[in-house]
């Protein structure tokens, strides 16, 4: 579930016009077939027809899936689901973009990253001229967002059962930001309907029209999520007033603890907004039982939410976060891994081994799989001898599997005869934390945390 997207207003939402060459030409078409009527019928696709599709983000045919179409201005627009890509890449597109499945030839691998997607349904399609290895799979799952599962499927199951929605809000403005949406979210009637919301930055109550946006601000007295402020990021040292590093953030940064029983609303709202952006979130409107963590930038106006994570109050199981989202306009800023870094110092007060709940997003996974690696390779730096995942869970607070599978990436762990065996070579220890080293991280400075954990009888006290 974790969200986390990180690229501001992407490229990939930008939507292209008609294309030239897509399928075949008008004057083909009567000479093939007879006349007008022919041409017309070719590009009649209904929903649930299976098409290829020209992309606007890459520009390469694709094969999808007709979920919807339209008649807008005395054009067909279609509405597709790219079976090989993420589901934020869903777009309406002309009839000229579309050819029928079954019209497509099939071609001859020459590179991965020009591949001829047109009979493909899944990186592991076989015909007589294409061999896919292992390297090549991983390869196309990295190019098409092609998300695996902890068992190296694709969460086929979540496609049966939850087929593709259209998209129903393409945009929303956010403070200063417009923002395009990336999958469709349950909002009420009439704001379902509408192209574009304006939603309040403080509150998180959405409008159909700016001019009641404008009304609701100048009428707003708190400027901040309705909850308690536990974390306030330290100001920079003296004398040196644009010093950013380590936990000192610009614009500085705070965290509100917000109980979603208390105030319902406005979790509902966040709920709501975050399923815009996040693809497996289910959860909407029986936040009772969570807390949600809102991460804000703060400066002279107010507290500018940036993102948040969600968890349970009372969890039986080892999740440490339900949910998790940074809002595409601040990605790429550190406030992903800043977040997660937050959730595991909550652990610690808790005296808990935590781990996200899954499914992690395509992006989510990423930034988790990054956030442990540096973690663990911090830990693999400052270790002399021998050590066990147990001891580095220990300190860490990083549930075994999570451990033992990042460590399996970066190519430091073996299995020898039934069990886990670290190999860390420090000089290859060095070679991994070197790529980790520059990435932007904001730290979590834990004096500066301010928040006991609810009393329970299943946290595991340590000394």
């Amino acid at each position: 579930m974790v969200g986390q997207h990180m690229a501001e207003s992407h490229d990939e939402h930008d939507r292209a016009g008609t294309s030239k060459g897509a399928g075949p030409s008008h004057q083909q078409n009567v000479e093939q077939n007879g006349g007008a009527h022919a041409n017309e019928t070719q590009h009649n696709f209904e929903p649930g027809v299976k098409v290829i599709c020209i992309t606007s983000f890459d520009g390469q045919a694709h094969p999808a899936e007709v979920l919807e179409k339209k008649l807008d201005r005395g054009e067909t627009f279609y509405y597709v689901h790219y079976l090989d890509c993420d589901k934020r890449l869903d777009e309406w597109v002309l009839a000229d973009k579309l050819t029928p499945w079954s019209l497509t030839p099939r071609q001859s691998l020459a590179r991965c990253d020009t591949l001829p997607t047109g009979d493909l349904l899944s990186p592991t399609a076989i015909d007589a001229n294409l061999k896919v290895t292992r390297r090549f799979k991983r390869k196309f799952e990295e190019i098409h967002h092609v998300i695996a599962d902890d068992h190296g499927g694709d969460h086929g199951h979540e496609k049966e059962h939850h087929a593709p929605k259209v998209k129903n809000i393409q945009v929303i403005e956010f403070g200063k930001f417009d923002m395009d949406t990336w999958y469709y979210s349950p909002y009420p009637e009439p704001y379902a309907s509408q192209s574009k919301l304006y939603v309040c930055e403080y509150t998180l109550k959405y409008f159909r029209k700016k001019k009641t946006l404008l009304r609701h601000l100048a009428k707003l007295d708190i400027r901040h999520p309705p909850g308690d402020e536990i974390y306030r990021s330290p100001p920079p040292p003296p004398g040196q007033p644009n010093y950013v590093g380590g936990p000192v953030a610009s614009p500085p940064i705070s965290v509100f603890e917000v109980d979603g029983k208390k105030a319902k609303v406005y979790c509902q709202n966040l709920c709501l907004l975050s399923k815009l952006f996040l693809d497996h979130k289910t959860l909407y409107y029986d936040v009772d039982p969570f807390l949600f963590y809102v991460l804000c930038e703060r400066d002279s106006s107010g507290y500018h939410m940036v993102g948040y994570f969600s968890k349970e109050k009372n969890c039986s199981e080892e999740y440490n976060l339900a949910c998790i989202l940074t809002l595409p306009c601040y990605q790429r800023k550190g406030y992903g891994k800043f977040l997660i870094a937050f959730a595991y110092e909550l652990s610690k007060r808790e005296g808990r081994i935590g781990t996200p709940e899954r499914p992690l997003s395509d992006l989510g996974q990423l930034s988790f799989r990054s956030y442990w690696s540096k973690v663990l390779l911090e830990q693999l730096r400052n270790v002399k001898g021998d050590v066990s995942i147990k001891e580095i869970s220990d300190a860490t607070f990083i549930r075994g599997q999570d451990i033992v599978d990042t460590l399996q990436g970066l190519g430091l762990i073996k299995y020898w005869k039934g069990t886990h065996l670290i190999h860390a070579d420090p000089k290859v220890v060095q070679e991994h934390y070197a790529k980790f080293a520059s990435q932007r991280m904001i730290d979590v400075d834990s004096t500066a945390l301010h928040w006991q954990p609810l009393p329970t009888p299943t946290a595991r006290k340590r000394p």
